[in-house]
C-alpha cells in the first residue's frame, strides 16, 4: 500500500525520508549527525531513535535543539530529554550550568507539551547548585517583567498578546513552584502580592498552589486565606 498517495510532494518526500530513517536504524553517531544538521524530519525522526547519550558532546547536540528549531523538532527533544534522563548515568552528561537558560526557555514555549516536560527534565537538576544558581535569578525577573507587561497592557487593543504573556507567566510560576526552596522570602512576598491579584484565575490558582507549601510568614498565610475565598473554585482549592 503506498501512504504518500494523497499528501503533497513535500510531504510525501518528509514521510519517505522518515521511513528511510526508521527502516535502516543509523548508528548512533550518524543519528547525531542528523540531528545537528539535518532537515526538520531527519532532525525529529533521529531524535525519537536515539536510545542513549555517550558523552556531554551528544547531550549538548540534543538539548540545543530545544530551542529555536521547529516545534516537531523541540517536542521531540523535549520528550527524548525526559526518557533519557530517567536512565542511570545521563545525568552526568548534563554539567553545563548554563542548561538552565535553554530548559526555563523551553519551560516558556508556546506549546504546553514542551512546557510541561520542560519543567519534569529541570526537577532533576535541584541538587546542582550552579545550575540553580544560574535559573533563580532568570526566572525571578522573568516573572517580575511578565507582571509588568501584563499590568500595563490594554486588553481591548490585543487580548492575544495578554493571553501569551499570561501563557509565560502560568508556567514560570510552575517553575517556581518547583524550585520555591531557592527563592528568597522577601522575593517570594513581592511576587505572589502581585500574582494574587491578576484577574486570569489561572495566575491566582498558580499561586494558591505555591501557597499551599505553608510558609512560616504571616503575611503569606494572610494572602493564603484570602485566596481561600477567591470567586473560583480552582483557586480555592487549595
Amino acid at each position: 500500500m503506498n501512504f504518500t498517495t494523497n499528501l503533497n510532494p513535500t510531504d510525501a518526500e518528509n514521510f519517505q525520508r522518515a521511513i528511510e530513517i526508521y527502516t535502516t536504524n543509523p548508528p548512533h553517531e550518524k543519528l547525531l549527525d542528523l540531528i545537528k544538521t539535518g532537515t526538520v524530519v531527519e532532525k525529529q525522526t533521529s531524535i525519537l531513535l536515539l536510545d542513549t547519550l555517550n558523552s556531554e558532546k551528544d547531550a549538548e547536540i540534543l538539548i540545543s535543539n530545544l530551542t529555536g528549531q521547529d516545534g516537531k523538532v523541540r517536542e521531540a527533544v523535549s520528550f527524548k530529554l525526559k526518557e533519557l534522563l530517567k536512565k542511570d548515568g545521563m545525568l552526568k552528561f548534563f554539567n553545563n550550568p548554563d542548561y538552565a537558560f535553554i530548559l526555563f526557555d523551553g519551560a516558556l514555549d508556546i506549546n504546553g507539551n514542551i512546557c510541561r516536560n520542560s519543567i519534569n527534565i529541570m526537577k532533576n537538576f535541584k541538587t546542582n547548585a550552579d545550575f540553580v544558581e544560574k535559573l533563580i535569578p532568570k526566572l525571578t525577573d522573568t516573572i517580575n517583567k511578565l507582571l509588568d507587561k501584563i499590568k500595563d497592557f490594554d486588553i481591548q487593543e490585543g487580548k492575544y498578546k495578554v493571553n501569551k504573556e499570561i501563557f509565560k507567566l502560568y508556567w514560570a510560576m510552575e517553575v517556581m513552584y518547583e524550585f520555591i526552596d531557592f527563592i528568597e522570602l522577601n522575593d517570594i512576598k513581592c511576587i505572589l502580592q502581585l500574582t494574587s491579584k491578576v484577574e486570569d484565575y489561572t495566575i491566582r490558582e498558580k499561586t494558591a498552589k505555591i501557597l499551599s507549601k505553608n510558609f512560616a510568614d504571616e503575611q503569606l498565610s494572610k494572602l493564603k486565606q484570602t485566596l481561600r475565598r477567591d470567586k473560583n473554585y480552582y483557586v480555592r482549592r487549595f
